[in-house]
């Protein structure tokens, strides 16, 4: 059994940091956003936070679909729920929590811009130097490749994890033994608990 591939589980305290130091970012570079629009669904909370750190009411979203369990992965990224809102001439920031591919930002981006907006900055938590696509604002780089793990989808990435596995451990305790192994990570108990009652809720 070898290690499928590296993950690091993202704490909140280090979302509320990331968050906080993006925002500072935006703020020092100068940028005025009228509205701040979150990629669903990975963007929702650092959209929310940034908000709240540069005081913007206006929120929004856009769902892109790229990702389904755990890290299984469409085979291209795919607009699922469009903008709904008129915001031309507005100066939008666009929020992600990380850059992996940049695929789906490059949808979005594409998207908001048929609704002519003054201008548009990309902003996100993580950007993976493989990306193709580089954010105006980034609070930290990651330039080995690691899968992340966001406090808001570990249930359902690990569940992902194991429902990709020949063989399904029987017990938390090795189902927490075997994702060190496998993704270098530790699972607190508890969690793995909820996993345990995701997977047989989808049986």
């Amino acid at each position: 059994m070898g290690k499928q591939f590296q993950c690091e589980l993202i704490s909140w305290k280090e979302v509320y940091r990331l968050s906080a130091l993006l925002a500072h970012q935006i703020k020092e570079a100068g940028c005025r956003a009228d509205l701040v629009i979150a990629i669903a669904r990975g963007g929702y909370v650092p959209a929310r936070l940034v908000c709240d750190f540069l005081g913007i009411y206006n929120l929004t979203s856009i769902r892109i679909s790229h990702y389904t369990a755990g890290s299984s992965k469409e085979e291209t990224a795919r607009l699922s729920s469009p903008l709904c809102m008129d915001i031309q001439g507005l100066n939008v920031l666009l929020v992600d929590d990380l850059t992996d591919t940049g695929d789906s930002i490059e949808v979005a981006l594409q998207h908001i811009r048929e609704f002519k907006p003054a201008e548009i900055k990309v902003a996100t938590l993580h950007h993976k130097k493989q990306s193709r696509l580089q954010p105006d604002f980034y609070a930290k780089k990651l330039v080995k490749w690691r899968w992340l793990i966001y406090p808001w989808a570990v249930v359902e990435d690990m569940g992902g994890f194991l429902q990709t596995m020949p063989e399904l451990p029987t017990t938390i305790e090795s189902t927490r033994k075997r994702l060190q192994a496998e993704y270098g990570v530790t699972i607190p108990l508890r969690t793995l608990s909820q996993v345990f009652k995701m997977i047989e809720k989808k049986r």
